[in-house]
């Protein structure tokens, strides 16, 4: 079996990853990246931050969260709650939107480097 070498600036995102997805298990995120769960583990030892504990890999996350519209304001709600709500689902939306692009920068590198082991 053909040992693979990663680079620091891989390693890094991929805990990133890890880190920044709610609900995200170790083997989730091993799986979508191709490495071996106890590397990862291994990563979130020497770059992680430790603001995420260690998950049993019984919850499964879904690839793709669907995002759902913030309805219009609610019936009966103040200002103040619509504001906390909204500022709540912007928070969530920018979680969301930072580990899509992570994603991105990973599937982007990861295409480069199998497109030059291949010689396309």
């Amino acid at each position: 079996m053909v040992r693979k070498h990663y680079t620091d600036e891989f390693r890094r995102q991929a805990v990133d990853l890890y880190e920044s997805t709610p609900g995200a298990t170790l083997r989730g995120i091993a799986d979508d990246l191709g490495v071996v769960r106890g590397t990862l583990r291994d990563w979130c030892d020497t770059f992680g931050t430790g603001k995420k504990t260690a998950a049993d890999g019984s919850v499964t996350r879904s690839p793709l969260k669907q995002s759902t519209p913030a309805p219009g304001p609610i019936e009966g709600e103040t200002p103040e709650q619509e504001l906390a709500r909204l500022r709540s689902r912007v928070e969530q939306l920018e979680s969301e939107t930072s580990k899509l692009v992570t994603e991105r920068e990973i599937l982007r590198r990861a295409a480069k480097y199998f497109a030059g082991e291949t010689g396309w």
